[in-house]
């Protein structure tokens, strides 16, 4: 039979009410008496009702995190990121994964299970510049990625013009010329695709470089299909380049693939660079110099923007935060440049709205 309160209070010494003063953590219990109340729980294996803990503290002890896809790797890795991270708050994670269709991410704002959880971080595609309105929600939130701006909400982005720049600056600096960007989004005005084309524009522009306009390859959805398929379609335009800059690494994969099996040979006839610094660009042959965004910095800083928040819950709230994460660029053999320094941006900034 499981351990009751009462079979803890009764080897502890203690009456039920201070066992269960113990339990849901309050203050105000002396520390010799919270030992020897923890050390009778641990000996009787005593498990507290979770359902009646929520019930009285108004708290699930869980949190939401709505994402796009798991199947891209830095969405997979973001979700293991804060899955770490919630736990060293005691917190479990429910993750929601929306399709980057828009009517599925407002849904999923008042969603029911959602609603469950004691806050939510929040990674939209679909949702644009207009919706940021919807964002004003009653619960705890906080809001990533490069879609909306200027939201009533917590917000934790990455420094996509800068990162973007240095990896082609990198670029320039092994003494290329003629850098092809693949997975531009066609009239694209705000998002990481047209943050990072614009970063791209303002290495070329710094160096004297003019923009190309054939050397820039479209794409919808940044998977290795597309990554290929841009690639083979930029090969056949006949267009001539020297390094590749890929916007995230599942497309940059895909189209160094295909620039093996086209004979070019990588790094010396074709540097490339990508964006996300995946587990799997390490294992890639050759393995792929990549932009780390600050992937372990945005789930960190999310998850403890998230629980301040439900803290302040009955409170006064603090204005919202834009917090900018740190990055670095991995060099590896892709580039030619295993060897070299990583080049990175300044220490996380948050900005007070």
């Amino acid at each position: 039979m499981a351990a009751t309160l009462h079979d803890v209070a009764h080897l502890a010494g203690v009456s039920i009410k201070t066992v269960s003063n113990v339990v849901n953590d309050y203050p105000h219990v002396r520390p010799e008496t919270r030992h020897r109340v923890q050390r009778a729980i641990d000996e009787l294996g005593y498990q507290p009702n979770a359902t009646a803990r929520s019930l009285r503290s108004g708290r699930s002890g869980a949190i939401g995190l709505v994402l796009p896809e798991l199947s891209l790797s830095y969405f997979a890795e973001l979700a293991d990121e804060v899955i770490a991270e919630a736990e060293k708050h005691g917190l479990v994670v429910l993750i929601e994964k929306t399709g980057a269709s828009r009517e599925r991410e407002i849904a999923v704002l008042s969603s029911p299970r959602m609603r469950l959880t004691d806050g939510l971080i929040f990674s939209p595609l679909g949702m644009g510049q207009d919706d940021a309105e919807l964002l004003s929600v009653d619960y705890p939130l906080v809001l990533l990625g490069e879609r909306i701006f200027g939201s009533p909400v917590d917000h934790v982005t990455m420094r996509n013009v800068e990162a973007a720049r240095a990896a082609t600056e990198m670029l320039i600096g092994l003494g290329r010329r003629r850098i092809a960007v693949v997975g531009a989004h066609v009239d694209e005005g705000v998002g990481s695709a047209a943050l990072r084309v614009q970063g791209y524009q303002d290495a070329l522009a710094a160096a004297g470089i003019p923009f190309d306009p054939a050397l820039v390859a479209y794409t919808t959805l940044w998977h290795r299909a597309n990554g290929a398929a841009s690639m083979r379609e930029l090969i056949d335009s006949g267009v001539h380049f020297d390094a590749v800059f890929g916007l995230n690494d599942a497309l940059t994969l895909g189209a160094m693939r295909v620039l093996q099996e086209a004979g070019f040979r990588v790094p010396d006839d074709v540097a490339v660079i990508g964006f996300d610094d995946i587990e799997e660009s390490r294992y890639a042959v050759p393995s792929l110099t990549s932009v780390d965004p600050g992937r372990a910095s945005i789930a960190r800083t999310a998850v403890q923007l998230l629980v301040r928040r439900i803290g302040e819950q009955g409170g006064r709230p603090a204005d919202p935060q834009e917090v900018l994460v740190d990055f670095e660029i991995v060099p590896r053999e892709s580039t030619g440049t295993g060897s070299l320094g990583v080049a990175s941006s300044s220490a996380a900034t948050p900005a007070a709205r």
